[in-house]
Protein backbone atom coordinates (compact mmCIF):
# COMPACT_ATOMS: atom_id res chain seq x y z
CA UNK A 1 0.00 0.00 0.00
CA UNK A 2 2.82 2.91 0.89
CA UNK A 3 4.58 1.78 -2.36
CA UNK A 4 1.64 2.34 -4.11
CA UNK A 5 1.18 5.17 -2.86
CA UNK A 6 4.08 6.88 -3.11
CA UNK A 7 4.31 5.80 -6.76
CA UNK A 8 1.06 7.58 -7.02
CA UNK A 9 1.96 10.71 -5.54
CA UNK A 10 5.32 10.98 -7.35
CA UNK A 11 3.02 10.50 -10.77
CA UNK A 12 1.16 13.45 -9.65
CA UNK A 13 4.54 15.39 -9.16
CA UNK A 14 5.88 14.16 -12.50
CA UNK A 15 2.45 15.31 -14.19
CA UNK A 16 3.02 19.05 -12.74
CA UNK A 17 6.41 19.02 -13.68
CA UNK A 18 5.76 18.06 -16.97
CA UNK A 19 2.85 20.79 -17.16
CA UNK A 20 4.84 23.28 -16.41
CA UNK A 21 3.83 24.19 -12.97
CA UNK A 22 7.04 23.33 -11.44
CA UNK A 23 10.08 24.03 -13.78
CA UNK A 24 14.19 23.67 -13.66
CA UNK A 25 15.44 24.89 -10.07
CA UNK A 26 11.74 25.36 -8.80
CA UNK A 27 11.10 24.02 -5.61
CA UNK A 28 8.82 21.21 -5.26
CA UNK A 29 6.61 20.52 -1.79
CA UNK A 30 8.79 19.42 1.03
CA UNK A 31 7.96 15.77 2.49
CA UNK A 32 6.00 17.22 5.37
CA UNK A 33 3.58 19.17 2.45
CA UNK A 34 3.12 16.30 1.11
CA UNK A 35 1.68 14.42 4.34
CA UNK A 36 -0.15 16.97 4.08
CA UNK A 37 -1.62 16.98 0.83
CA UNK A 38 -2.18 13.24 0.57
CA UNK A 39 -2.72 12.13 4.68
CA UNK A 40 -0.17 9.74 4.40
CA UNK A 41 3.15 9.17 6.63
CA UNK A 42 6.37 11.14 6.29
CA UNK A 43 8.24 7.35 5.03
CA UNK A 44 5.74 7.34 2.58
CA UNK A 45 6.06 11.10 1.15
CA UNK A 46 9.89 10.76 1.05
CA UNK A 47 9.97 7.79 -1.02
CA UNK A 48 7.62 9.46 -3.36
CA UNK A 49 10.55 12.58 -3.80
CA UNK A 50 13.14 9.32 -3.87
CA UNK A 51 11.68 7.92 -6.57
CA UNK A 52 11.67 11.25 -8.48
CA UNK A 53 15.25 12.07 -7.53
CA UNK A 54 16.21 8.34 -8.65
CA UNK A 55 14.89 9.38 -11.91
CA UNK A 56 16.59 12.45 -12.54
CA UNK A 57 13.84 14.30 -12.13
CA UNK A 58 14.29 15.95 -9.08
CA UNK A 59 17.35 16.74 -7.30
CA UNK A 60 18.44 18.13 -3.46
CA UNK A 61 20.31 21.76 -3.61
CA UNK A 62 22.12 22.68 -0.57
CA UNK A 63 20.32 25.13 1.65
CA UNK A 64 17.49 24.83 -0.56
CA UNK A 65 15.39 21.45 -0.78
CA UNK A 66 14.06 19.20 -3.69
CA UNK A 67 13.86 21.06 -6.88
CA UNK A 68 13.25 20.23 -10.53
CA UNK A 69 16.40 19.33 -12.44
CA UNK A 70 17.37 20.41 -15.63
CA UNK A 71 15.48 18.80 -18.40
CA UNK A 72 17.85 17.14 -20.69
CA UNK A 73 19.36 19.60 -23.57
CA UNK A 74 17.39 22.83 -21.35
CA UNK A 75 19.85 25.66 -21.29
CA UNK A 76 22.31 25.94 -18.38
CA UNK A 77 23.50 28.94 -16.87
CA UNK A 78 26.28 30.42 -18.97
CA UNK A 79 29.60 29.80 -16.95
CA UNK A 80 31.18 33.05 -16.01
CA UNK A 81 33.79 34.28 -18.94
CA UNK A 82 37.02 33.95 -18.85
CA UNK A 83 39.29 36.64 -17.37
CA UNK A 84 42.71 37.52 -19.37
CA UNK A 85 43.93 38.24 -16.00
CA UNK A 86 41.42 37.96 -12.96
CA UNK A 87 42.29 39.85 -9.86
CA UNK A 88 42.96 38.06 -6.20
CA UNK A 89 39.16 39.53 -5.25
CA UNK A 90 37.63 37.95 -8.55
CA UNK A 91 39.56 34.55 -6.78
CA UNK A 92 38.03 35.02 -3.67
CA UNK A 93 34.79 35.57 -4.59
CA UNK A 94 34.59 32.95 -6.79
CA UNK A 95 35.82 30.68 -3.60
CA UNK A 96 33.12 31.62 -1.27
CA UNK A 97 30.18 31.32 -4.33
CA UNK A 98 31.12 28.10 -4.35
CA UNK A 99 31.34 27.13 -0.46
CA UNK A 100 28.06 29.06 0.02
CA UNK A 101 26.61 26.52 -2.00
CA UNK A 102 28.63 23.66 -1.90
CA UNK A 103 30.11 23.44 1.22
CA UNK A 104 33.60 23.90 2.08
CA UNK A 105 34.95 20.05 1.33
CA UNK A 106 33.87 20.93 -2.29
CA UNK A 107 36.02 23.66 -2.67
CA UNK A 108 39.72 23.26 -4.68
CA UNK A 109 41.77 25.40 -6.64
CA UNK A 110 40.60 22.94 -9.67
CA UNK A 111 37.08 24.11 -8.65
CA UNK A 112 37.71 27.54 -8.36
CA UNK A 113 39.45 27.55 -11.55
CA UNK A 114 36.69 26.10 -13.51
CA UNK A 115 34.24 29.13 -12.25
CA UNK A 116 36.48 31.25 -13.74
CA UNK A 117 37.17 29.17 -16.86
CA UNK A 118 40.41 29.64 -16.13
CA UNK A 119 43.50 27.00 -16.21
CA UNK A 120 44.78 26.17 -12.55
CA UNK A 121 47.86 26.94 -12.51
CA UNK A 122 46.63 30.70 -13.14
CA UNK A 123 45.41 31.09 -9.80
CA UNK A 124 48.39 30.38 -8.09
CA UNK A 125 49.53 33.73 -9.34
CA UNK A 126 47.27 35.08 -6.39
CA UNK A 127 47.20 32.75 -3.94
CA UNK A 128 50.01 29.64 -2.53
CA UNK A 129 47.18 27.34 -2.09
CA UNK A 130 43.86 26.14 -0.59
CA UNK A 131 44.31 27.44 2.93
CA UNK A 132 45.85 30.68 1.79
CA UNK A 133 42.78 30.86 -0.47
CA UNK A 134 40.32 30.17 2.82
CA UNK A 135 41.75 32.34 5.16
CA UNK A 136 41.49 35.24 2.08
CA UNK A 137 38.15 34.09 2.11
CA UNK A 138 37.47 34.26 5.81
CA UNK A 139 38.77 37.96 6.05
CA UNK A 140 36.40 38.84 3.23
CA UNK A 141 33.31 37.31 4.72
CA UNK A 142 34.10 38.86 7.83
CA UNK A 143 34.74 42.21 6.18
CA UNK A 144 31.31 42.43 5.01
CA UNK A 145 29.56 43.12 8.24
CA UNK A 146 31.89 46.59 9.55
CA UNK A 147 31.38 46.99 12.89
CA UNK A 148 29.91 50.84 13.87
CA UNK A 149 32.01 53.47 13.36
CA UNK A 150 31.52 54.44 17.35
CA UNK A 151 30.78 51.97 19.98
CA UNK A 152 28.83 52.25 23.12
CA UNK A 153 29.95 53.09 26.22
CA UNK A 154 28.10 50.00 27.96
CA UNK A 155 30.37 47.12 27.52
CA UNK A 156 27.58 44.66 27.45
CA UNK A 157 25.20 46.59 24.89
CA UNK A 158 29.14 46.44 22.67
CA UNK A 159 29.69 43.22 23.30
CA UNK A 160 26.33 42.38 22.35
CA UNK A 161 26.76 44.07 18.98
CA UNK A 162 29.80 42.19 18.61
CA UNK A 163 28.40 38.49 18.94
CA UNK A 164 25.14 39.72 16.67
CA UNK A 165 27.78 40.93 14.14
CA UNK A 166 29.70 37.76 14.04
CA UNK A 167 26.36 35.38 14.30
CA UNK A 168 24.98 36.96 10.94
CA UNK A 169 28.74 36.45 9.29
CA UNK A 170 28.29 32.74 10.56
CA UNK A 171 24.84 32.47 8.87
CA UNK A 172 25.34 34.10 5.76
CA UNK A 173 28.61 31.83 5.39
CA UNK A 174 27.52 28.45 6.69
CA UNK A 175 31.03 27.15 5.46
CA UNK A 176 32.96 29.98 7.56
CA UNK A 177 32.76 28.34 11.31
CA UNK A 178 34.38 25.16 10.48
CA UNK A 179 36.88 26.75 8.43
CA UNK A 180 37.87 28.87 11.05
CA UNK A 181 40.17 27.66 14.51
CA UNK A 182 40.64 28.27 17.85
CA UNK A 183 43.99 26.98 18.69
CA UNK A 184 45.87 27.85 15.43
CA UNK A 185 43.61 31.31 14.56
CA UNK A 186 43.70 32.47 11.00
CA UNK A 187 45.04 36.01 11.71
CA UNK A 188 42.83 38.32 9.66
CA UNK A 189 42.79 42.30 9.72
CA UNK A 190 38.88 42.10 9.53
CA UNK A 191 38.32 39.54 12.64
CA UNK A 192 40.96 40.85 14.32
CA UNK A 193 38.54 44.31 13.98
CA UNK A 194 36.06 42.28 16.50
CA UNK A 195 38.99 41.17 18.65
CA UNK A 196 40.20 45.09 19.19
CA UNK A 197 36.24 46.23 19.73
CA UNK A 198 35.79 43.44 22.66
CA UNK A 199 39.17 44.31 24.23
CA UNK A 200 38.46 48.24 23.88
CA UNK A 201 34.70 47.31 24.94
CA UNK A 202 36.53 45.69 27.88
CA UNK A 203 39.04 48.57 28.57
CA UNK A 204 38.88 50.04 32.48
CA UNK A 205 36.56 47.64 33.62
CA UNK A 206 38.74 45.66 36.47
CA UNK A 207 40.23 43.20 34.40
CA UNK A 208 44.19 42.51 33.23
CA UNK A 209 44.39 42.10 29.29
CA UNK A 210 44.29 38.94 29.58
CA UNK A 211 41.42 38.32 31.49
CA UNK A 212 39.66 40.98 28.58
CA UNK A 213 41.12 38.44 25.61
CA UNK A 214 39.90 35.38 27.79
CA UNK A 215 36.77 37.11 27.66
CA UNK A 216 36.61 37.73 24.02
CA UNK A 217 38.03 34.06 23.39
CA UNK A 218 35.21 33.09 25.02
CA UNK A 219 32.28 34.92 23.50
CA UNK A 220 33.74 34.13 20.06
CA UNK A 221 33.81 30.85 20.82
CA UNK A 222 30.02 30.41 21.99
CA UNK A 223 29.43 32.20 18.79
CA UNK A 224 31.09 29.78 16.23
CA UNK A 225 30.07 27.01 18.36
CA UNK A 226 26.50 27.72 17.94
CA UNK A 227 27.15 28.78 13.93
CA UNK A 228 29.08 25.12 13.63
CA UNK A 229 25.66 23.30 12.88
CA UNK A 230 24.57 25.38 10.26
CA UNK A 231 26.92 23.62 7.42
CA UNK A 232 26.14 19.83 8.63
CA UNK A 233 22.66 20.76 9.04
CA UNK A 234 22.57 22.61 5.47
CA UNK A 235 24.89 19.10 4.13
CA UNK A 236 22.10 16.77 5.96
CA UNK A 237 18.95 18.82 4.16
CA UNK A 238 20.88 18.48 0.75
CA UNK A 239 21.96 14.88 1.26
CA UNK A 240 18.80 13.74 3.08
CA UNK A 241 15.49 16.52 1.24
CA UNK A 242 14.44 16.72 4.73
CA UNK A 243 14.31 20.17 6.94
CA UNK A 244 15.38 19.16 10.41
CA UNK A 245 11.83 19.73 11.16
CA UNK A 246 10.70 17.21 8.82
CA UNK A 247 13.29 14.73 9.82
CA UNK A 248 12.27 14.82 13.57
CA UNK A 249 8.46 14.31 12.70
CA UNK A 250 10.02 11.44 10.67
CA UNK A 251 11.75 10.01 13.12
CA UNK A 252 8.76 10.77 15.93
CA UNK A 253 7.77 6.85 16.42
CA UNK A 254 11.82 6.18 17.09
CA UNK A 255 11.70 9.21 19.95
CA UNK A 256 7.94 7.75 21.49
CA UNK A 257 9.72 4.31 21.49
CA UNK A 258 12.90 5.25 23.03
CA UNK A 259 10.82 7.41 25.64
CA UNK A 260 8.22 4.96 26.61
CA UNK A 261 8.08 3.27 29.88
CA UNK A 262 8.97 6.31 32.08
CA UNK A 263 12.54 5.68 32.12
CA UNK A 264 13.23 9.54 30.47
CA UNK A 265 9.96 11.07 32.17
CA UNK A 266 10.95 14.86 31.63
CA UNK A 267 12.61 14.22 28.66
CA UNK A 268 9.44 12.96 27.68
CA UNK A 269 7.07 16.02 27.80
CA UNK A 270 9.50 17.15 24.63
CA UNK A 271 7.54 15.61 22.02
CA UNK A 272 4.52 16.53 23.34
CA UNK A 273 5.56 20.23 23.23
CA UNK A 274 5.84 19.61 19.38
CA UNK A 275 8.91 21.40 20.03
CA UNK A 276 11.23 22.68 17.28
CA UNK A 277 15.06 23.84 17.47
CA UNK A 278 15.87 27.50 16.75
CA UNK A 279 19.49 28.23 16.38
CA UNK A 280 18.32 31.25 16.52
CA UNK A 281 16.40 31.39 19.30
CA UNK A 282 18.92 29.66 20.89
CA UNK A 283 21.54 31.39 20.44
CA UNK A 284 19.99 34.80 21.71
CA UNK A 285 19.49 32.75 24.48
CA UNK A 286 23.01 31.90 25.37
CA UNK A 287 24.09 34.93 24.75
CA UNK A 288 21.73 36.70 27.39
CA UNK A 289 23.27 34.28 30.08
CA UNK A 290 26.82 34.33 28.73
CA UNK A 291 26.69 38.50 29.52
CA UNK A 292 24.14 37.81 32.51
CA UNK A 293 27.41 35.76 33.95
CA UNK A 294 29.50 38.43 32.95
CA UNK A 295 28.22 40.85 35.29
CA UNK A 296 29.58 38.90 38.25
CA UNK A 297 32.79 40.05 37.43
CA UNK A 298 32.37 43.13 35.50
CA UNK A 299 30.64 46.29 36.70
Amino acid sequence: MTETTSTRIAADLRARIAAGEFGPGDRVPSTRELTRQWGVAMATATRALSLLQDEGVLRSVRGIGTVVAARPGSARPARRRAASSPARDDVVRAAITIADAEGLATLSMRRVAAELAIPTMSLYQHVSGKDDLVTLMIDRAFGEEPLPAHAPSDWRAALEIAARLEWTVFRRHPWLAPAMSLTRPQLVPSALRYTEWVLAALDGRGLDTAAAFDVHIMLFSYVRGMAVNLESEAQAEAESGLTAEEWMDAHADALTSLTAGGTFPHFQRIPELDFDLDLDALFELGLRCLLDGLRGVLP
